[in-house]
């Protein structure tokens, strides 16, 4: 009889040129595979403070309420606005892409006060008027994102600190997309809160969000704080004014990577192997060593794409340095040139959301993929993809000029 139980998983071979997931580090995917251990194994927990310590050299921070959301980016995000937003609370939210609506939308959904201000996509907000929608708002927090893969655009952060510590707003970003390909300097900056994902700079899979808190942030999450009742001890405190949601109320998930290892929820070990060895693999290479090979990567792919005629979406001057976005050439098929990419070379690009959708393709370079042989590789075959479709693309070129910029050339 003939069974029809599924086979073993066995994934195709694939080279994830999109804007994420990327291919993942090896020795992340086997850091993965390491056997489990109890949540409160000797082992585990000091594989917590390691990753702990790990991380905020990654964020560029001294914060003690640095930490692993269980959960993707979103996740993260989430945690992070619904744990600090009051209902009722003013939340600013500058939109520049898809990203910023979907920071407006969790304020929204933690019953905040929400007020946007938007620019065009493609663009990035000066200081000035940030200041000046924070002096008219008076908001309670400032989310804004840092990359916003959605537009390639990369917002300038080093001056929004001050800014909100000068109106005593308190200052979040969203660094998914951005965090270990671009710099980020959470301290310096002033951020009072700071959420990312794996899957993209970072090499590794989704399903952990890293996370930091200031002092002010966690005040803020000690003053919401309550424990559910059949955990909670004689003196816990019990706020009125308690965080809306149990799975992403930071006080108690702060408690359980914290000294006293509140039983909140099952650690997600084997994401927590990942996402340290993710951690480890960047400062193991060096953080400038990272930005800077990011760099070469997306100025090769920029200079590759150029070169092969395509018309490059946004304030190039403001990309970041892991995701370029081109305009879809006229009498090409964007969706079928990209399955064609995918199933011919195996390899994986992106298209783009909202006003963009069907516009541009997103093209990335990041992770375990900043590296000479993937990109020259994506641009060989977008070229001969190019062609086939009747694009008039000139040979060889878009690889030549990819070339010499890793050469330092271009």
């Amino acid at each position: 009889m003939t069974s029809a139980f599924p086979a073993p998983i066995d994934p195709p071979a694939r080279l994830l040129m999109g804007p994420g997931p990327i291919s993942a580090y090896p020795s992340v995917l086997g850091a993965m595979s390491a056997p489990l251990v109890g949540q409160y194994d000797p082992f585990m927990t000091n594989t917590m403070v390691e990753t702990q310590e790990l991380y905020r050299q990654v964020w560029g921070t001294s914060n003690e309420a640095t930490i692993l959301i269980d959960g993707t980016s979103r996740a993260g995000i989430e945690a992070a606005l619904i744990s600090l937003i009051r209902p009722g609370d003013r939340v600013l939210v500058p939109v520049f892409g898809r990203f910023g609506h979907l920071l407006a939308e969790i304020a929204e959904r933690a019953m905040a006060e929400v007020h946007t201000i938007e620019t065009e996509w493609g663009q990035v907000f000066p200081p000035s008027v940030v200041e000046e929608a924070i002096v008219r708002v008076k908001p309670t927090l400032l989310a804004l994102v840092q990359g916003d893969t959605s537009t390639t655009m990369n917002q300038p952060l080093d001056e929004i600190g001050a800014i909100c510590q000068k109106h005593g707003v308190l200052f979040y970003t969203d660094a998914t997309a951005s965090l270990g390909g671009n710099a980020f300097e959470a301290d310096a900056w002033g951020l009072d809160a700071a959420t990312a994902g794996l899957q993209k700079c970072l090499g590794g899979p989704s399903g952990s969000a890293p996370l930091t808190l200031s002092e002010r942030a966690v005040e803020v999450v000690r003053s919401r704080k309550r424990i559910e009742a059949g955990i909670r001890e004689a003196g816990d405190e019990n706020a009125d004014d308690f965080v809306r949601s149990n799975y992403f109320d930071l006080g108690m998930v702060l408690d359980y990577w914290g000294p006293r290892r509140l039983n909140h929820h099952t650690e997600a070990t084997s994401m927590l192997y990942g996402a340290r060895e993710c951690a480890r693999v960047l400062l193991l290479e060096g953080r400038d060593a990272v930005l800077e090979r990011h760099r070469v990567a997306g100025a090769a792919m920029l200079a590759g794409v150029e070169a092969l005629g395509l018309v490059v979406f946004g304030d190039v001057s403001h990309k970041m340095n892991n995701v370029v976005a081109v305009e879809i050439p006229t009498g090409v098929p964007g969706d079928a040139a990209r399955q064609a990419l995918l199933e011919d070379f195996g390899i994986e690009i992106g298209t783009s959301f909202g006003p963009l959708h069907g516009r541009v393709w997103r093209i990335g370079t990041m992770g375990y993929n900043a590296r000479k042989d993937a990109v020259l590789t994506t641009l060989a075959a977008l070229e001969a993809i190019l062609r086939r479709f009747g694009a008039p693309v000139p040979a060889g070129a878009g690889v030549e000029a990819a070339a010499d910029v890793f050469a330092g050339r271009g």
